[in-house]
């Protein structure tokens, strides 16, 4: 089964809360967005949305530029039916994040938990970055989350690559610069912890 077969499945088969990563609020990632980006008006991505609570806690917040992207259009459309009316205010993109078309310069605040950790292969990340170097715009932010060096090996069935900050970092160094850096122990719904890495960073002049 390839990426987007596997995450249709989840999504189709396992509740909302019943998926590790599951989190009725992302209170950190939204603390470094409000602080990197507090005019209402900035542009935000949420790279992986799937079926997180960041864009319903974005709109409540009065952010009017909003995107969520996602390989599952499974995960998408869940989302959309939780939130209603607002999801008009919203712009849905199904498809890689990795692969898809995004606009250059688009966005203010990238925003990633749990997506990087899972492209194993150097040509994956090396794709994401691009991506990610191209649509934030100069001055932009991107904030990525991955599981920290205590995290686990495998989630949802797939492998993944855990990262410490200085690792985590180097992988956009080229383009971005570390603003701030954070842990998080993430309790999931059976109750095991993970551990996750955060890093804010700041997309310089020359992103490719």
């Amino acid at each position: 089964m390839d990426a987007a077969g596997h995450w249709e499945a989840v999504y189709r088969t396992k509740a909302p809360d019943a998926v590790s990563w599951y989190r009725p609020h992302l209170e950190l990632s939204l603390q470094l967005i409000e602080r990197v980006a507090p005019d209402r008006a900035a542009a935000i991505i949420d790279a992986g949305g799937g079926q997180a609570s960041l864009v319903d806690d974005l709109l409540a917040r009065g952010y009017r530029d909003v995107t969520v992207l996602d390989l599952s259009r499974a995960a998408l459309d869940a989302a959309q039916r939780r939130i209603g009316g607002a999801a008009a205010r919203v712009n849905w993109i199904a498809g890689d994040v990795t692969r898809v078309a995004l606009e250059a310069d688009r966005y203010d605040v990238w925003h990633d938990r749990a997506v990087f950790h899972f492209l194993t292969e150097p040509r994956q990340r090396a794709a994401y970055v691009r991506q990610a170097s191209r649509a934030i715009r100069p001055g932009g932010h991107l904030i990525v989350a991955a599981f920290g060096p205590e995290g686990p090996q495998k989630c949802s069935g797939l492998d993944v690559v855990r990262y410490d900050t200085d690792a985590l970092y180097a992988q956009f160094a080229a383009n971005f610069r570390l603003v701030e850096s954070a842990t998080q122990w993430h309790r999931t719904p059976s109750g095991a912890t993970q551990q996750f890495v955060h890093c804010c960073l700041e997309r310089g002049s020359q992103g490719d």
